[in-house]
Order: C-alpha cells, then sequence, then structure tokens
C-alpha cells in the first residue's frame, strides 16, 4: 500500500474510493430494505412535503432527492396509493424544471389512479395543479374545465384551504388570456382564503401575478405596492424565484416611470438570481430526474409482473443472479462516477464562461444605454437651440417683406424665406436622423404648386451657380396638373441637396433638371425627375456607398468641395419614405445624373391649404384684440409683437410663466400665445395653473421645442392649438384668427 500511496495516479484512486463507497452503499442498502417495510406513512409523506417546500424555494436538487427517498420507502401493498402522490410532487418538479410534457404525463396519470380509487380530496388537488400546467402549455380550455371541476370538488368535499389557490390558477389562467380585469377579480376573490391559512408561497405568487395584470391596465403604482408585498414574502420565507420575478417586475415598473438607473439595477438583481446555479442546472437535473425515476419505475414493474417467476426460480438463480447483477451496477456505477468527474470540470468551465459573457453582456447595455441617453439629451437641447434663432430669422424676414421693398429686395427676401423653410426642414431631417433611419418621420400631405416650388430652390441656388460660372436648365412637363398633393418641404430638401450637388462638383458646366410626366390614373399622376450634371462624375467603387451617412467620393473631394457627407443618405431615407428609391447614373470625368419617380395625388380645390386660408381671412376680427405673448427671449418678444401690431393688435409682454398667471388673474385678455421652455415654470405648468381660474381663454402654443408624434400632452394640459416657432406667417393667422372666431362665438 505504501507504493501505491506514492506512485498510483490521482485518477485511479479517486476511482478506488467512489467504488468503496459504493460497496457501503450497498452495504447500507440491503439493511434499508429490510427496514422499509417498518417505515410508516407519516415518514413519506414528510418526505413528499418537504420535496413540494423545496420546489417552492427552487431548490430542485433537494426536492428530488426527498422524492426518490419517499418513492423507495413506500411499501408494496400501498404503492398504488401513494405512488400518485409521489406523481403529484413529480408534476410540480417538472412544471419548475420546465417539462411541461413530462408534468403533464405525472398529474395524468394521478388523476387516473384517483378516479379508480374514487379519492375525491386528491383529485381535488390534482385538478387545480394540472389547471397550472395546462396554462403554461396555453391549453386553455382544458386549464378552464380541470379548475372549474377542482372548485366544485372542493366545495362538495369542503376542503377550505384548496380554494384559495384554485381561484389564484384561474386569475393566471385569465392573465394568460390577456384578461388583466378578471385575473384581478379571481385574486382578490383568492386571497383572504390563501391569508388565513398562512399559504405563504400562493399568497406571494398571487401578489406577483396581480402586480402583472395591473402593469398590464397601465396601473404603474398600484403594480409597484403590489409587488412590494410579494418582495417581503419572498425575503422573509427565502423564496427565490418569487424575488427573481419581483426584481424583474421592478425592472419594468421603474422604466414605465423613467427611471431607467433604478431599472437597470433591478433588472441585474434579476439576472443574478436567474443565472444562479439552480438554473444553470436546471437541464441536468431533469435528466438526473427522468433517469433514476424511470429507472425506479421500470423497477416497480418488472417486479410486479415477474414477481411469481422469481419467486419459483429463485433458489436455483440467486448465486448467479447476485453476481451478474453486482458485476454490471459496480460497472455501471463506475462508468457514471468517471462520467460525472469529467461533467463536474465541464460544468465548472461552462459556469465560468456563462459568468464572463453575461458581465461583458451586461457592460455593453449598460455603455449603450448610456450612449443612448446623452445622444436623446444632446438633440433636445440642440434643436431647441438651433430653432429660436431661426424664428428670429423668418420672423425678421415676414416684417422686411412687409416694409414695401424694392422689386430686387423682395426677390432677395422671398429666397431668404424659402431658404429659412428649408433649413428648418434640414435641422429638423439632419436632428432626427436616426428617427429617420427608422422610418419613424411622418410625410405630410398637403397641396402645393410643384413648378413653383422647383423655381423657388433654383432661385434660391441661384447665386452658387452663377458663382461656379454654371447654367441651369428647367425642363417641366407641360402637363403636369397645376396643384398636386404632398410634402413640399421634403420634395424641396431632396431636390436642393441634389441639384447643389451638381452644382458644387461642376465647375463651367450645365445642370439639367427635368420633370416628365410619364402616367396619370384618375386623380394618380406618376412623375420623373432628372437631375443632371457634367462635372467630375463619380467612380464605380464610389458608387456603391455615396448613399451612406457621413459619406463622400474621398478625402480629396472632402478637403476640396467641404460639406458633412449627409446630404444624399437624407435623399435616400426620404424617397424610400415615399415608397420610391434613388438611381445613380455616372462616369468618372463626365459627370453624373440621378434618377428618382414619385407618385402624387392630383389637388382639388375642395379645401384650403395655410396660404389660401390666409386670403380668406377677415383680418376686421383681430383688429383691438388684446393678446398676451409669454417668451423669455427678447428678440421673439419683439418679432412676435411687431407682426401682431402690424394687424392692429393691442400687445402685452410676460418674460415667465409666474408673470404670465399673475398678469391673467389681473387683466381679461382674448387670447394668450404661450412659449413652452421659459425659466421658472414652464409653459405646459402655467397653462395649468391658469387653467384653474379660467377655462375659456384660447390658449396657443407658440414654441421651438420638437414635437413628439403624439401631442396628447399639450391639449390634456389645456392647450388649444400648437404653432411651431418658426412657423409661416399664413399659418400663425390662420391659428389666431380660428382661435378668436370661435371664442367670440361661444361668448
Amino acid at each position: 500500500m505504501t507504493y501505491f500511496r506514492g506512485k498510483m495516479p490521482t485518477p485511479i484512486r479517486y476511482f478506488i474510493i467512489k467504488l468503496l463507497l459504493i460497496c457501503c452503499f450497498f452495504g447500507s442498502a440491503q439493511t434499508a430494505e429490510a427496514e422499509k417495510n417498518n417505515q410508516t406513512n407519516d415518514t413519506i409523506d414528510h418526505y413528499l412535503i418537504e420535496a413540494s417546500r423545496a420546489i417552492d424555494r427552487s431548490q430542485l436538487e433537494k426536492a428530488l432527492s426527498n422524492v426518490i427517498i419517499a418513492k423507495n420507502l413506500t411499501p408494496q401493498d400501498q404503492s398504488k396509493a401513494y405512488n400518485t402522490k409521489t406523481k403529484m410532487v413529480l408534476a410540480k418538479l417538472y412544471r419548475e424544471l420546465g417539462d411541461l410534457k413530462k408534468a403533464e404525463e405525472q398529474i395524468l396519470d394521478a388523476i387516473q389512479i384517483q378516479k379508480e380509487l374514487n379519492d375525491e380530496n386528491m383529485l381535488a388537488h390534482s385538478y387545480s395543479l394540472y389547471g397550472s400546467i395546462a396554462t403554461k402549455l396555453k391549453k386553455f380550455d382544458v386549464a378552464q374545465d380541470v379548475l372549474k371541476t377542482a372548485l366544485i370538488l372542493t366545495a362538495k368535499i369542503d376542503i377550505k384551504g384548496l380554494e384559495g389557490p384554485v381561484k389564484l390558477n384561474l386569475g393566471i389562467l385569465a392573465l394568460a388570456q390577456d384578461q388583466p380585469k378578471l385575473a384581478i377579480k379571481h385574486f382578490n376573490s383568492g386571497l383572504p382564503i390563501i391569508d388565513s391559512y398562512n399559504l405563504n408561497y400562493f399568497k406571494a405568487k398571487l401578489y406577483t401575478n396581480k402586480a402583472k395584470a395591473q402593469l398590464a391596465l397601465d396601473l404603474v403604482d398600484e403594480a409597484e405596492q403590489t409587488n412590494n408585498l410579494a418582495m417581503q414574502i419572498g425575503k422573509e420565507k427565502k423564496f427565490s424565484e418569487i424575488r427573481s420575478e419581483c426584481f424583474k417586475l421592478y425592472s419594468i415598473i421603474y422604466e414605465k416611470k423613467e427611471n431607467h438607473s433604478f431599472s437597470l439595477k433591478n433588472l441585474k438583481a434579476h439576472q443574478k438570481i436567474k443565472d444562479s446555479l439552480f438554473n444553470i442546472n436546471k437541464e441536468i437535473i431533469a435528466q438526473e430526474a427522468g433517469a433514476k425515476l424511470n429507472l425506479n419505475e421500470n423497477n416497480v414493474l418488472i417486479e410486479e409482473l415477474t414477481e411469481e417467476n422469481i419467486q419459483q426460480q429463485k433458489s436455483l438463480k440467486l448465486g448467479r443472479l447476485t453476481t451478474i447483477l453486482s458485476i454490471a451496477l459496480i460497472t455501471i456505477l463506475s462508468l457514471l462516477t468517471l462520467s460525472l468527474y469529467k461533467n463536474n470540470n465541464l460544468r465548472a468551465r461552462a459556469n465560468e464562461l456563462l459568468q464572463n459573457k453575461n458581465t461583458e453582456l451586461i457592460l455593453a447595455k449598460e455603455n449603450a444605454e448610456r450612449a443612448s441617453e446623452a445622444k436623446v439629451q444632446f438633440l433636445s437641447t440642440i434643436t431647441h437651440e438651433l430653432r429660436t434663432p431661426l424664428y428670429a430669422v423668418t420672423g425678421l424676414t415676414h416684417l422686411l417683406l412687409e416694409e414695401s421693398p424694392t422689386p430686387n429686395q423682395k426677390e432677395h427676401l422671398n429666397s431668404l424665406k424659402f431658404s429659412g423653410e428649408y433649413l428648418l426642414s434640414l435641422i429638423n431631417n439632419i436632428l432626427d436622423l436616426n428617427k429617420l433611419e427608422a422610418n419613424k418621420v411622418e410625410i405630410e400631405n398637403t397641396s402645393f404648386n410643384l413648378k413653383k416650388r422647383i423655381n423657388d430652390v433654383l432661385i434660391a441656388l441661384g447665386k452658387s451657380a452663377k458663382d461656379r460660372n454654371n447654367k441651369l436648365h428647367y425642363e417641366f412637363d407641360d402637363a403636369i396638373p397645376t396643384k398636386l398633393k404632398g410634402d413640399p418641404l421634403k420634395i424641396s430638401q431632396i431636390l436642393i441637396n441634389l441639384i447643389g450637388n451638381s452644382i458644387k462638383f461642376t465647375q463651367n458646366g450645365d445642370i439639367w433638371i427635368r420633370v416628365t410626366n410619364t402616367n396619370q390614373i384618375d386623380n394618380k399622376v406618376f412623375l420623373n425627375f432628372e437631375i443632371e450634371d457634367n462635372g467630375v462624375g463619380i467612380s464605380e467603387k464610389k458608387q456603391q456607398s455615396i448613399f451612406e451617412n457621413f459619406t463622400q467620393g474621398s478625402v480629396q473631394i472632402n478637403r476640396k468641395f467641404g460639406g458633412t457627407g449627409l446630404g444624399l443618405s437624407i435623399v435616400k431615407n426620404l424617397l424610400s419614405l415615399m415608397d420610391s428609391e434613388i438611381k445613380l447614373m455616372s462616369e468618372l470625368g463626365k459627370g453624373s445624373k440621378f434618377l428618382f419617380d414619385l407618385k402624387f395625388e392630383i389637388f382639388e380645390d375642395k379645401n384650403l391649404d395655410f396660404e389660401e386660408q390666409a386670403k380668406k381671412i377677415n383680418y376686421d376680427v383681430l383688429i383691438d384684440k388684446h393678446i398676451l405673448i409669454v417668451e423669455d427671449n427678447k428678440i421673439n418678444q419683439l418679432i412676435t409683437r411687431k407682426i401682431l401690431e402690424k394687424s392692429k393688435i393691442k400687445c402685452d409682454v410676460a418674460d415667465n410663466g409666474d408673470i404670465a398667471v399673475n398678469k391673467v388673474k389681473e387683466t381679461n385678455f382674448d387670447l394668450i400665445l404661450m412659449d413652452i421652455h421659459m425659466p421658472g415654470i414652464s409653459g405646459i405648468e402655467a397653462t395649468k395653473q391658469i387653467r384653474k381660474f379660467n377655462t375659456e381663454i384660447p390658449i396657443i402654443a407658440l414654441t421651438a421645442v420638437t414635437l413628439d408624434d403624439n401631442l396628447d400632452e399639450f391639449y390634456d394640459n389645456g392647450f388649444n392649438d400648437i404653432i411651431p416657432k418658426p412657423y409661416k406667417t399664413e399659418e400663425f393667422f390662420t391659428k389666431l384668427h380660428k382661435a378668436l372666431v370661435k371664442k367670440q362665438t361661444s361668448s
């Protein structure tokens, strides 16, 4: 033995130790077999109850161990009755392991035996358990039937403690069928019963599912309170699965409350429990359960079917059978020992790898969330900062146009006005490029004159073309209707980008703009647009990437001609939103041609656009009206005031929301123009305070903030209308006139 202690390899020593332990196990097993018939029913029940409790605490290995012990202790003369109890616990165990098919097989076997034994008490419990399994299998009709049957049996034989869990399962079923109100009704009905019998696991499970139902109804605060109750029980009773579910619900609740840091914190806590050892090993436990329990069931079946034959041949074959079984068992267990040794090593490495990957994913998620949050904050701030000075540009342009300019000045001012509108559209699209690529930008549908719109584009770009000694050739098909319905700003943006590109990359050359009517069906017209130049052209290699963000032909081109490389990307995305695509034909040194097709609806003069509505306004209605301008920017105050006073409107100014509220209390105004972002209280908060004592005065939001798709927040807080800055004067006076006329009519 001294030689082997010094020289024997570790795996062989490990194998011999295991083999000795196996021999000891067989010795004790023979003793246990002799004493098995003396075990009491209470002992078997104890192990089954402990197994059920271990399942509730997610201690699945412990649960499996107790089930196997209980099954081995069950006497043969009571195996049928006690086998049903074991199958019920097994069904519950397989349900938690996620093997719903095996769970259903076990509970159906138990129900069949209980029907044969006419054991209504155990049948009620089995039906309740089967209801929860059928719900997970999405067999909703089956779940409804068995749970109703369980309730009937509960009432019939007066099993008070079971009624609560059955109603809990009915609530979970209703929740799975997207009926949250019905689910809450079942939960509220079952809670007093569960509470009175101190069924802590069912109580915690009820609260988590009730919180889910409340979230489905958007009752976020109620869901948080309910989830707090579930978490309290989960911590006190050490229900790991309940705590994991509570952390997941907290993550959803705080996400809805826009508290992203708390949401992420709870998501991590949920993930930590989820990735704990019992979850990682669920599949392994399930395989071990199947192997051990199926082996035991087969042994019992063989013993029952061949018992008489074994008794007859026992005296002749006992020695031979014992030898064969011992050799086979030792061989199998030796292989199992070796396999488990290897599996343990593999499992340890897999766990370490999973943990490392999980840490990397969490870090990546945190970095992405921080970057996204910073981007949103930047876009929100820069949008407001750019729109505010742009309002001064468009407002002053309008005032200058009203000062009877010379024809030359008027042409320049009209170009400035058009460029201001285009710049606003460009700012919106560049700042919201992520929305554009996600197809979240909406296409407007207003009437416009396409020929005039393109003329305006060419006037705005005329100076640039002249500076580079380029000639613009405009060919417009006379068959195209005068008025069309579409999004004129986005069409202008497309043309300005394409024509501007041609001007920039052409020197002493020609640029052709062609618009052709290719087809007309009913009130739909199909147009083809071509922008061609004889400039520097684009190589075949660069034609594949020229429409990507921040991409130009080369670094040399960027240095020579400038630009952001966003123009063609925006064109591509805008055309995609209009169900079209850009085509490019180009040869290096010979020029480029961009082509695309658009479909428009022919405008019928049934409704007037803002420009036409403005012409119909009775400006006498505006004379001597008293309007309060709530604005913190002095330049914007001056511009808005001058625009209004030209129409003989009386104006008063408030620098912030607090002053505005006090002025409305002291003075009778006909209308309020309310900015949103101001020092002190915001325009929304000021409007809410005014509505507490004055519900009649029209309040219009005159704001530079970016409006989301959902404008309900403005209307819900008391605004009558919204005018985004910078605005067209026609839209401004149309909405002003509409609000004042409506007030005058109602009074």
